[in-house]
């Protein structure tokens, strides 16, 4: 990729990417009310990004106090579907922990007839043993197996035609003539499935997942996963082409030096560790770290991890110095 850089009017110049899906994605478990996401909601639309997306988690990591406590992902979605018009709206990753897959189906279909069929739903096995513990939510040792289920079932109960009764019998969840209601808005809602597991994730992605996420590694790293997930699909009888590629990153983008580090000091976080393993710098650089993740894996969507929810200027860089160059 030729090197950007900034032109006279101060926006950044050169060569485009090709086109990417840049979508906002945020941690409120790390603190945030739903006043503050529903104003990041806001921005994302009125700035042109593609999607608002949350994590689903109930307890703070790190030093920071939490405050004022955890939100519910579906709860805020659905909020948010009542209170935005264009953006899509999802998880990463709603955890199969925390809901039985019957009552997630609902709550999922729901939330998309609120938008209007803007929902996309990200499930994971769920990881954070400690977020169970403090919320009395049962950590099970067999997790994969679990999602395996959720998945079978709840998108066996989208895809059930009106009229029709559906029933599972797994080795967790067994369901019976039930008259799986009631359906999303969209025909088909797309279905979000990540991670670096080498063999049965590729393998689960290539079976249900219309889009395969990668979060917080190398454009090298990336490119591996995402050929598995190709290899897998083939094996499948699935064109690997009928999935989307993403990945998710840790976003921190300023004018000049002085401004980057200060964004990066208010969310703890060192320029130099961000530069390395995420989306750092001025907004060529960034653009420039893009390109290397679309020309090595082939990456066409990404999620940036926004941390300082309170900073809406920092969206508005990426939207005027960063968006314009890969759309």
């Amino acid at each position: 990729m030729r090197q950007t850089r900034p032109g006279a009017s101060g926006r950044v110049r050169g060569r485009r990417i090709g086109r990417m899906d840049l979508r906002i994605f945020t941690e409120p478990q790390q603190g945030a009310s739903y006043e503050t996401l529903l104003a990041v909601a806001r921005a994302t639309e009125e700035l042109g990004f593609d999607a608002f997306f949350r994590s689903d988690h109930y307890l703070v990591m790190g030093d920071s106090d939490g405050l004022p406590g955890p939100t519910d992902a579906w709860i805020t979605l659905a909020g948010l579907a009542r209170e935005t018009r264009r953006i899509r709206l999802g998880t990463l990753m709603t955890a199969a922990t925390f809901r039985l897959p019957g009552v997630l189906a609902i709550q999922v279909a729901q939330v998309d007839a609120m938008s209007g069929g803007r929902v996309e739903f990200g499930l994971g096995a769920g990881w954070y043993e400690a977020e169970h513990t403090a919320y009395g939510i049962p950590f099970p040792a067999e997790k994969f197996p679990r999602l395996e289920e959720q998945l079978a079932v709840i998108t066996g109960l989208w895809g059930t035609p009106p009229g029709e009764t559906f029933s599972y019998e797994g080795r967790y969840y067994q369901l019976k003539d039930s008259p799986a209601l009631p359906k999303p808005a969209q025909r088909k809602v797309p279905v979000l499935i990540g991670g670096l597991g080498k063999r049965r994730t590729p393998e689960l992605a290539a079976k249900y997942a219309d889009e395969f996420n990668v979060p917080f590694a190398s454009a090298q790293d990336s490119a591996a996963q995402f050929q598995r997930v190709r290899t897998a699909a083939q094996e499948a009888g699935r064109d690997p082409d009928s999935l989307v590629y993403s990945n998710a990153l840790v976003v921190c983008v300023g004018k000049n030096d002085a401004e980057v580090a200060r964004r990066a000091e208010a969310i703890g976080r060192e320029v130099p560790e961000l530069k390395e393993n995420g989306l750092a710098g001025s907004p060529a650089e960034v653009v420039d770290k893009l390109g290397t993740y679309a020309e090595t894996a082939g990456t066409s969507r990404v999620y940036l991890q926004v941390l300082d929810l309170s900073d809406l200027d920092h969206l508005e860089l990426i939207a005027d110095q960063v968006k314009p160059q890969v759309s």
